[in-house]
């Protein structure tokens, strides 16, 4: 399990959307709370969620702060830093670099990720988004 999550986090780091999926099963679930499109559904749908994500945001690292193992799951709790050269969440990132609080629940069958379950801190991502340029 903790290879997978490494290639699948790694892959994510690259801006590397078939190498995020890489790892998932046919009919994995995707689900990011919040996200507007709902949970995804299969390897089309959820490749296309990271090529979008791979625009809005950069990643530059994760991380990890705890780990949580069950027989099938594993949660991580991380802290992501990356810049928004476009938008995110709907607000304009300016090129801005942010960091925000991030769990991921992810779930196994087969030797393979089956459905992924993603929490982000919307409420610091938007403050760091909407927070006055400082001059420099």
């Amino acid at each position: 399990m903790e290879a997978l999550i490494r290639q699948h986090m790694a892959a994510e780091e690259r801006g590397d959307p078939e190498g995020s999926v890489a790892m998932y099963t046919d009919d994995i679930e995707h689900d990011v709370v919040g996200d507007p499109g709902g949970p995804k559904h299969g390897i089309p749908a959820a490749l296309e969620f990271y090529r979008r994500l791979c625009k809005e945001f950069r990643a530059e690292k994760e991380e990890r702060t705890h780990t949580y193992y069950a027989e099938d799951a594993v949660t991580i709790e991380n802290v992501m830093t990356g810049t928004v050269p476009t938008a995110f969440m709907g607000l304009p990132g300016n090129g801005r670099r942010i960091s925000f609080r991030i769990l991921h629940v992810f779930e196994f069958r087969a030797g393979r990720i089956s459905r992924e379950n993603v929490w982000l801190d919307g409420a610091s991502i938007v403050a760091q988004l909407t927070e006055p340029a400082r001059a420099g």
